[in-house]
Order: C-alpha cells, then structure tokens, then sequence
C-alpha cells in the first residue's frame, strides 16, 4: 500500500524547502511509469534518484508540498 506522500509524489506534488533550495519531484515524464526516475535538486545541482530514495530524502529533510521556483507546485 502506498503512503500518502508517495502518491502524492508519483501525481506530481513537489517537495521542497524554499529556504534551503531543496526539491524533490517525479518529473511529468515518468509520471505513471512503473518505475519513475524522481529528480533531487539542490544548490544548483540536479541528481537522478530512485523513487524509495526520493522518498527516504524527503523524509530525511522533512521536505514538505512547496511551490517550486520554476516549476510551480506540480511537474506536470
């Protein structure tokens, strides 16, 4: 059973801290994907992540439903 954060992940939510320039989303490209590449920006960098690694990150720096600089709330 999916959490409620992971579903909000994979229907395009992004998590973030504004103050620390920290986001993590599913990009609109692999939404419905059986097995999505998520993306975690930080500091000007983008790294390609697994979605249990996405998860664990936005657990770890309690990352929480914000509107992205440039992408706005959803990736879709």
């Amino acid at each position: 059973m999916k959490t409620l954060v992971e579903s909000q992940l994979l229907d395009g939510v992004i998590f973030g801290d504004n103050a620390n320039g920290e986001y993590v989303y599913v990009p609109a490209s692999e939404i419905g994907v059986t097995n999505p590449i998520c993306m975690f920006e930080k500091s000007q960098s983008t790294e390609d992540v697994t979605l249990e690694e996405a998860l664990k990150l936005i657990t770890r720096y309690s990352l929480e439903p914000v509107k992205h600089p440039r992408l706005g709330r959803s990736s879709c």
